[in-house]
């Protein structure tokens, strides 16, 4: 479905996850590669300028970039995870910038990673400033939490909706201590299943051409079985999965996550592929050569679990 979209170039753009699969099927994989700097793990060379906050956003911008010049032409979106640029306050935040444009300038998605939520009008604002085009931070996508309510998810679904955006709502997080709620027993289900359910019938009442509606789901490949369940019973949420790689994720813990021609969710690959220069088997490699062979290592790892047909 083509919607007329209100942005400032006036354009007719499709909906975020027709796009994202046009991607992926052009890819030829749902890698999705997660800009994450940390200072102490960029590279050396990048390290010369010091630590103060001038000095590691530049590096930041710099690290990024030329991580992105590398992935580009293989993967269909980038992850920039906001917390490492927002605590470098404004600086951080400027780089942030850059490299969401330079993403956008390659032919990049881009999943802004910020985890946002509230009600009322401060929802309406972090939707207004991250979704879309036209917003202040030009996310093509941004992940929220359900925390709050059905309520809270209101505003960024209008907006998402609106602005050809799209999101992706947590229901079942890679970390040991997502359990601590999201595992309880609310009447006959878990709170998981409970938010899952409230995600799918979002995206069944706003799916796109490809079957996908604007609410994605995050679903953690550190939990296959409950991968697995929750593709079974949200045919219209695309996920997104983190856990895959450094947090011991494999591709056949996310076999599960994909509907039957290959797509409906992406992959999230962070530290393995943005950091693979500390990796021995990438010894003696420049850090962008030794991202472009984990990068590669990565898509034909998932490949073997999860084919496009």
């Amino acid at each position: 479905m083509l919607i007329i979209h209100a942005s400032r170039f006036d354009t007719i753009m499709p909906a975020f996850f027709d796009r994202l699969a046009a991607a992926v099927k052009q890819k030829r994989t749902p890698l999705v590669v997660g800009v994450d700097p940390r200072y102490k793990s960029l590279p050396a060379d990048l390290r010369q300028g010091g630590e103060d906050l001038e000095a590691q956003a530049q590096a930041f911008r710099d690290f990024s970039i030329g991580l992105l010049d590398v992935v580009a032409p293989l993967v269909p979106a980038v992850k920039p995870q906001v917390a490492f640029f927002e605590q470098l306050g404004w600086r951080g935040m400027q780089a942030l910038s850059e490299v969401v444009q330079h993403a956008h300038n390659l032919g990049l998605l881009v999943i802004a990673d910020a985890k946002r939520n509230d009600i009322g009008s401060t929802a309406e604002g972090y939707a207004d400033g991250w979704l879309g085009e036209q917003s202040a931070w030009q996310g093509d996508a941004l992940t929220i939490s359900p925390y709050l309510g059905d309520d809270s998810l209101e505003p960024f679904v209008r907006t998402a909706e609106q602005r050809d955006a799209g999101l992706f709502v947590l229901v079942k997080t890679s970390n040991p201590g997502g359990k601590f709620l999201q595992d309880l027993t609310a009447g006959d289900t878990t709170i998981y299943s409970k938010v899952g359910k409230l995600v799918e019938s979002l995206s069944n009442d706003t799916a796109g051409d490809c079957g996908y509606g604007v609410a994605g789901a995050v679903v953690g490949a550190t939990y296959p079985e409950q991968l697995t369940e929750l593709r079974t019973r949200m045919p219209h949420t695309w996920f997104l999965v983190p856990g895959y790689g450094s947090q011991g994720g494999t591709a056949a813990d996310v076999a599960g996550a994909f509907d039957s021609s290959g797509l409906g969710a992406v992959v999230n690959s962070s530290r393995a592929i943005i950091f693979a220069h500390a990796r021995d088997e990438f010894a003696g490699l420049d850090w962008q050569a030794a991202v472009e062979k984990a990068t590669q290592q990565a898509i034909a790892d998932l490949a073997t679990a999860c084919p496009l047909s």
